[in-house]
């Protein structure tokens, strides 16, 4: 397979990035985040969630942001959705949504402590979910969690990876994210995993999700490519975490992903130092240290 020319980053910072925020993240901030991430050329933004405000109360303002952003032409939004109700509330905004997103674990484990269910179970919430989007036009993307590792149960092989991507297929999601929630996969691990999802899916319906616990995020970004993947999940300024995996570290900052596949010769549209620029700004409204490495060296400089 040979590496490809182009690649698709799907910005999640401003949802999966900030989900897991303790101090109070303003809709405005958010908005003016979203819209410097448009204008640094990401064409798809994963920018909030319909999700209970108990359980994650830095989306309690998800309809503020999704109806507050000036869209530009050609930018895809997308939204996590993950039940009915979240449902309900979306199409309650009235604002225009291109993609939502469900998610499951290939971990049975982190099923029961992450969403209090088996993994079956979910796929069960989700499909009534997935029915009403695809209805109404709207893109359908899953995420699949520990793809390869879990806190609880420790590696993930790579049958349980399809099992997950044979359920979601099931009940009508269009394109699955493989990823790394806790960050600790290899290359061949992951490629493992890839593989795994592609029994079910095509190359262009699977795409990177990879954390960067231990430092792994961009060896393993280089594996997917080497197996044909063009498509990636990454946050700006590294942000993120996950909320259930004690030490698990952000998202692949978005600014690294960018300068590697530039330095590869492989085309993202996207403005790097626009990008840089972004991160800073939301950096310093959270009040604390650029989590991109690329962007700490590249703002040293000047």
């Amino acid at each position: 397979m040979t590496i490809p020319a182009r690649v698709k980053l799907v910005e999640v910072g401003p949802r999966d990035g900030l989900q897991n925020e303790k101090q109070p993240v303003s809709a405005a901030v958010k908005i003016g985040l979203i819209e410097r991430l448009q204008d640094a050329g990401l064409t798809t933004i994963e920018i909030t969630s319909f999700v209970s405000p108990k359980w994650v109360p830095q989306m309690a303002d998800a309809a503020q942001v999704l109806t507050g952003i000036r869209r530009k032409p050609g930018v895809r939004v997308s939204v996590l959705v993950p039940n009915i109700k979240g449902w309900e509330a979306m199409l309650a905004t009235g604002a225009p949504v291109d993609e939502i997103e469900v998610f499951g674990s290939a971990s049975e484990a982190f099923s029961q402590k992450n969403i209090n269910c088996s993994i079956a179970e979910s796929m069960e919430r989700f499909a009534p979910v997935v029915q009403a989007a695809r209805a109404c036009g709207i893109f359908v993307r899953g995420a699949m969690s520990c793809t390869v590792g879990c806190p609880y149960e420790g590696e993930v092989p790579s049958h349980k990876v399809a099992y997950l991507a044979g359920l979601m297929k099931g009940i009508g999601v269009q394109h699955v994210g493989v990823a790394d929630t806790i960050g600790v996969g290899t290359p061949r691990q992951v490629q493992a995993a890839i593989e795994a999802a592609l029994t079910h899916y095509g190359i262009d319906d699977v795409s990177g999700h990879f954390h960067d616990t231990y430092g792994q995020a961009l060896a393993n970004t280089l594996a997917a490519l080497e197996l044909g993947v063009w498509q990636f999940d990454s946050s700006v300024a590294g942000l993120g975490g996950c909320p259930y995996a004690k030490g698990a570290t952000g998202n692949v900052a978005t600014e690294d992903v960018v300068y590697m596949l530039h330095g590869m010769g492989i085309d993202t549209d996207i403005d790097l130092d626009r990008l840089i620029d972004t991160g800073q700004f939301i950096s310093d409204a959270l009040g604390r240290k650029n989590g991109s490495r690329v962007a700490v060296a590249m703002l040293n400089k000047h």
